[in-house]
């Protein structure tokens, strides 16, 4: 790894910051539809999404894209779905996580929900790593880094981002 120069970096930031943070100014989105990850078995990723996590299946479609292939939804809250993929018949290999990729997914919930669920994964075996108090940062079964957060949407670790 080489050598990183701090200042010059936090220097940066606040050009960055000073250039460009944009607070309290309206998006031109209405929010986040779904985002999608891929899956390698269908039934295991609902039963892990759904009776693990507690996110409703909310819909299955052929995806249109791939013949065989199901897009499939949960109902992550607020109106946001967590989608899904399958490909039949092609070897996606294992999840890798890449620049430019998808690092993690955090969804936010409720601090009482976030007690009942880090129970669940522990019930289920799945090791998670608590941060803070607040997040819990788990792979689901394809490998993917999953974040629950028991922080409020738009905020973080009581900084208000949005």
């Amino acid at each position: 790894m080489t050598e990183i120069d701090l200042p010059t970096i936090e220097a940066e930031r606040d050009r960055i910051r000073s250039a460009y943070l944009k607070k309290g100014q309206k998006s031109s989105a209405r929010g986040l539809h779904h985002t999608a990850l891929l899956s390698s078995d269908v039934e295991r990723t609902v039963r892990f999404y759904q009776d693990v996590l507690g996110f409703p299946l909310t819909e299955m479609v052929g995806n249109r894209d791939y013949e065989g292939s199901t897009h499939f939804f949960f109902d992550i809250g607020n109106g946001n779905l967590l989608a899904f993929f399958d490909f039949p018949g092609l070897d996606l290999g294992p999840y890798a996580e890449v620049l430019g990729g998808l690092h993690h997914l955090a969804i936010s919930v409720a601090p009482e929900q976030w007690e009942r669920l880090k129970r669940n994964l522990d019930e289920a075996g799945v090791e998670y790593l608590e941060e803070s108090g607040t997040s819990i940062y788990f792979r689901d079964p394809d490998g993917a880094r999953i974040e629950l957060i028991a922080d409020p949407l738009g905020e973080m670790y009581g900084l208000k981002v949005l």
